[in-house]
């Protein structure tokens, strides 16, 4: 089974960082000019001033190790230079597993084999694409709020949920 897990808020906590770098920078918030405020970010100072959530490379070894899924890591970027820093990152930590850089104006599921995969993201906007396009969406909250979705706080839950 196909799983596909999301990088940003999931893995590692850059939207609460880069939304922070934004509301100092007293970005409006219009669609066009956050993405161009996310186009010219720093993904290397987003990255340094980040963390790990909840132990994620350990879980996505965990998941890898049960021999369930087949992993893939799946994330929006706006810029190659994201997507570079993002890859570079991953590798320090996870060396056999693909990683998928989706523009970020194209959905996640025009990228990859969506029916009966399983995508865990924590943006309810993408686990709606996910789930009308046939796929299985969990939701990945701290705080337990599935908006809808099957919710958990620790990636390698998804081990007992299948």
């Amino acid at each position: 089974m196909n799983l596909y897990i999301d990088f940003d808020g999931v893995i590692y906590n850059t939207i609460d960082v880069s939304y922070k770098m934004a509301e100092k920078g007293q970005i409006a918030k219009d669609y066009e000019r956050y993405y161009q405020f996310f186009k010219n970010l720093d993904w290397c100072e987003v990255l340094e001033k980040s963390s790990e959530i909840n132990e994620a490379f350990s879980c996505i070894n965990k998941i890898i190790n049960s021999g369930k899924f087949n992993v893939y890591i799946l994330s929006h970027v706006v810029s190659m230079k994201e997507a570079e820093f993002k890859i570079n990152l991953i590798r320090k930590y996870l060396t056999d597993v693909t990683i998928i850089p989706v523009p970020k104006r194209i959905s996640k599921t025009k990228m990859v084999k969506v029916k009966d995969a399983i995508l865990i993201d924590d943006y309810p906007e993408n686990l709606k694409e996910w789930s009308n396009a046939g796929g299985i969406a969990i939701r990945f909250d701290l705080d337990m709020d599935g908006k809808g979705f099957p919710v958990i706080d620790r990636l390698d839950e998804v081990i007992e949920m299948f």
